[in-house]
């Protein structure tokens, strides 16, 4: 499984899908945030991250522009563009919040 810095992965928890943006990508750990979130952290492997039943929402990242963060923090993180570029691929810009991508059980046994 190739996973990218700035991909969105989802998952279903508890009748609340929630969906984790990837912040960095080592050869041993990946580490992501929840968007909800953006103090919760964790560090996963590719192989934990699949087995766990997540999948990819998005490989556009997503710029959250009301979030409130300090200057010195904002600096360290810039976005490689502009967060108002639509994609037309994604049908969203960069800061809109990517929709849930939810399998339809119901229409797969018809």
């Amino acid at each position: 499984m190739d996973i990218h810095v700035g991909e969105i992965y989802g998952k279903q928890n508890t009748g609340k899908f929630v969906m984790y943006n990837v912040l960095k990508v080592s050869k041993s750990a990946i580490t992501l945030q929840n968007i909800d979130n953006p103090l919760s952290l964790f560090e996963t492997t590719s192989e934990k991250l699949n087995a766990s039943g997540y999948i990819r929402i998005s490989q556009t990242p997503y710029i959250d522009l009301d979030a409130s963060t300090s200057k010195r923090r904002k600096a360290a993180k810039k976005p490689t563009r502009c967060p108002l570029t639509f994609d037309f691929l994604e049908e969203r810009a960069d800061s809109e919040r990517p929709s849930p991508i939810m399998p339809d059980l119901f229409t797969a046994h018809s």
